[in-house]
This record gives C-alpha cells, structure tokens and sequence, in this order.
C-alpha cells in the first residue's frame, strides 16, 4: 500500500480545515437561529456561483453576473420557501435573462453562450443550494438541524472513505476523461461511507427514520455526491483550471466543497419533502 508524493501534507490541509469549520458549522445549525443556518447557506453558495463565473470568464465568456446573481436568489427562494414570497419568481427570473441577453456591447456569437451559461449558474447554485437551505426549513423544524447533518455526515464520510480506499488500492478509473484520479473502488467505498455515515446520524438524531431508508439514502446521497464531484471536475477541465479557488486550504474553493453536497442535497430535500 502506497500513498503518492504531497498526500500526507494534502491530508494535514483537509484536516486542519475541517477540524476548524465543521465544529462552527454545527454549532450554528444546532444552537443559532434557523436563520443564521440559511444565512450560512446563502453566503457558501454566493461564494460557489462567483466562483462558478469566474470558470466561465476563464474561458473567454463573461457572464451576466447581476442578472446571475438575481436568477440564483429567485430560484434558491422559490426551492427553499416554496410560497413564502406569495408569488412564483421563474417567469420573472427568465424575462430578466432574455431581456438582458438583448444588451449591445456583447459580441453576437458569444450572446447565447453566456446566456446559457449565467441560467446554468444559477440553476447549479441556486435551485440545488435551495434544496439544502430547505433541510433546515422543512417541517418539523426541530429535525431541520439533523437533516443539515444527515447531509454533511454522509458527504463527509463517503469522501473521506473514498479518498483514503482509492489513493491505497485503487486500480479502475472511474472517469480518466474528467477526473483521473477517481477511481471505481474508491467510488464503491464511498457509497459504503455514506451508508455508514447515514446510520450514524439516524442512531443520534433521527431514531424515527427507518433502516432501509437510511440505508437508501445514505447510498442515493452518496453516489449522487460522486456525481457532483464529477461534474464539477468537467467544469474545472472545461475551464482549465485545478480548483474553483483557494477559499480553503488543501479543499480549494467554495465549490469545490459545495459539488457533492449539491447533488446530494436534492435527494434529502425530496425525501422529507415526499416521503417523510
């Protein structure tokens, strides 16, 4: 078993960071109010679609980041809050794109492009970062806690899992195209990790929860994580850049943190929503 050359000073950053913010980061779901949490939320996700604009100016597309930003925060609040703004904001949001798609100044080729680029934006950040704001709104809101740590327990354990089982023994890529460093046994430990990391927040906080849903769950979460992860790797590719930012030493950037809770998320939200 061999780890390559820069792991053990990559795993000393990814430590560091997660020993510093993961405390803080339950501390406010668990003992602030709902609003901080949502707050807390907002901004990360903020910090991912800047980010996320930043890849696509990397390319030579300047997005329309107002309007951007304005589109993610009408979908986050529509997925969040469904009907806590009395009136649906989509059709307001799409006027406002393909209004501001019409602005001289842009050279004709490059006009949808960027439209279609700033809507993916704030589609990725905002309708899927709603889904976890949601996790803290969702009836009853005393579960709104451990349902954000449902999220981060499986995530957290599925890579932490992953990274270790694929650096050691890992021989089959997952993607060499996207990601050449995932590989399928790293990615099937994962998934266990999830599992893992599920039934242990049901044991502490959601006892109610049944066994073959956490299991499902920590698994669905879990391979829709590897998915994020990926598809932000096609992002950074396409970009050609290594990492979102350097938000977080040895994480990177805020997105590159926010990928595989964003995927994950939504398989939450639709769980209490529908099922729960």
């Amino acid at each position: 078993m061999s780890y390559p050359p820069g792991f053990g000073r990559n795993l000393a950053f990814r430590v560091a960071t997660a020993v510093v913010a993961l405390p803080l980061l339950v501390a406010a779901f668990f003992f602030g109010p709902r609003w901080l949490g949502v707050a807390i939320v907002a901004v990360a996700l903020l910090a991912g679609l800047v980010e996320f604009f930043g890849l696509q100016a990397a390319r030579g597309l300047p997005p329309m980041r107002r309007t951007g930003f304005v589109l993610a925060a009408a979908m986050f609040v529509d997925v969040a809050a469904p009907g806590w703004q009395g009136v649906p904001l989509w059709p307001f949001a799409t006027l406002l794109l393909l209004s501001v798609t019409l602005r001289a100044g842009r050279a004709l080729e490059d006009t949808i492009p960027v439209a279609a680029l700033t809507f993916l934006g704030a589609a990725y950040l905002g309708a899927l970062g709603g889904t976890i704001a949601a996790l803290l709104i969702l009836p009853p809101a005393s579960q709104g806690p451990w349902r954000m740590l449902l999220l981060l327990g499986i995530i957290m354990a599925a890579d932490t899992l992953a990274f270790f089982v694929g650096h050691a023994v890992g021989r089959h890529r997952l993607a060499p195209s996207v990601s050449p460093g995932k590989t399928v046994e790293g990615a099937l430990a994962g998934v266990v990790g999830g599992v893992l990391g599920a039934l242990v927040v049901r044991r502490y906080g959601l006892p109610d929860m049944p066994l073959l849903h956490a299991l499902a769950v920590g698994a669905g979460v879990a391979g829709m994580g590897i998915v994020g992860d990926l598809d932000e790797s096609l992002l950074k590719r396409w970009a050609g850049v290594k990492d979102s930012g350097t938000l977080f030493p040895g994480h990177g950037g805020a997105l590159d943190r926010l990928d595989s809770l964003l995927f994950g998320g939504p398989i939450l939200y639709y769980y209490f929503l529908l099922v729960r």
